[in-house]
């Protein structure tokens, strides 16, 4: 029963998400690529502490125009199987793919508390994430702004060869995140991702997969005139690759989630 009821709320949330007027908006032609690359120290039974570091590079075309980097790395604690906190950071930084050697048009370093939540059933994995970030924003203008923003993701997992995620498993992985600015507009973002992964063995695994973001500009009033809520959307291909360290101290995990940590 939880089961149903919880692939029926992710297909309605994807259903919601396909009919937008962010998705019919949808110039053709208009796909970006991500590539993402993680290296994880999993925690264990006994010790509870884990961590990640990540770098990401995106592409305003498929595997060309490369214009966006992020690094990023947290540091996580397992209250325990289903309930982990972290504290993480990053550096994100935005240029012109036409003249990248003029440097960043903006550089952004945020910092981000963080709460999941897992679901372990039979065959489905449901994860609950919420997040908290603190944003600070320079643009080469020598101007700086401060934001806020709140996040929560809804993933599921489908193992397609195995009843779990191990060593030699298909599986696939959809989710449906959006991004709340507490001072408007209340929805700025949405992200739709569906994708196949494939984990090799405890320490490598691999995903592919669509990812659809729409962006929410607030209306605003210009000379006297309303300019209405603005929408840009673009679909991009994800490839994000995840090494596990290898961790000699106490007993493993026995299923890790193959969760993207963007």
């Amino acid at each position: 029963m939880h089961k149903q009821v919880l692939l029926s709320a992710l297909a309605t949330a994807l259903v919601i998400a396909g009919s937008s007027p962010a998705a019919r908006a949808q110039t053709p032609g208009s796909w970006g690529s991500w590539l993402i690359g993680t290296v994880l120290l999993p925690s264990t039974a006994e010790r509870k502490w884990g961590g990640y570091a990540e770098v990401q590079a995106r592409n305003n075309g498929v595997a060309r125009q490369y214009f966006y980097n992020e690094l990023k790395a947290g540091l996580s604690y397992d209250l325990d199987k289903n309930f982990t906190l972290m504290l993480a950071g990053g550096r994100y930084a935005t240029s012109d793919y036409r003249d990248l050697r003029a440097g960043p048009l903006s550089v952004e370093k945020r910092v981000w508390l963080q709460m999941v939540l897992s679901q372990y059933m039979s065959r489905l994995k449901v994860e609950h994430r919420y997040r908290v970030e603190q944003r600070w924003f320079a643009y080469r203008a020598d101007s700086s702004e401060t934001r806020n923003r709140l996040r929560y993701r809804l993933n599921a997992f489908l193992p397609l060869n195995k009843q779990t995620i191990t060593d030699n498993t298909v599986f696939l992985s959809v989710y449906d995140e959006i991004f709340i600015n507490p001072k408007g507009p209340v929805l700025e973002r949405n992200r739709v991702y569906a994708g196949v992964g494939y984990q090799f063995s405890r320490r490598l695994t691999v995903q592919a997969g669509w990812l659809h973001q729409a962006n929410y500009s607030p209306a605003a009033l210009t000379k006297g005139q309303l300019v209405p809520q603005r929408t840009a959307a673009k679909n991009n291909v994800v490839l994000a690759v995840v090494f596990r360290l290898p961790n000699r101290t106490g007993t493993p995990a026995s299923e890790h989630l193959p969760s993207q940590q963007d």
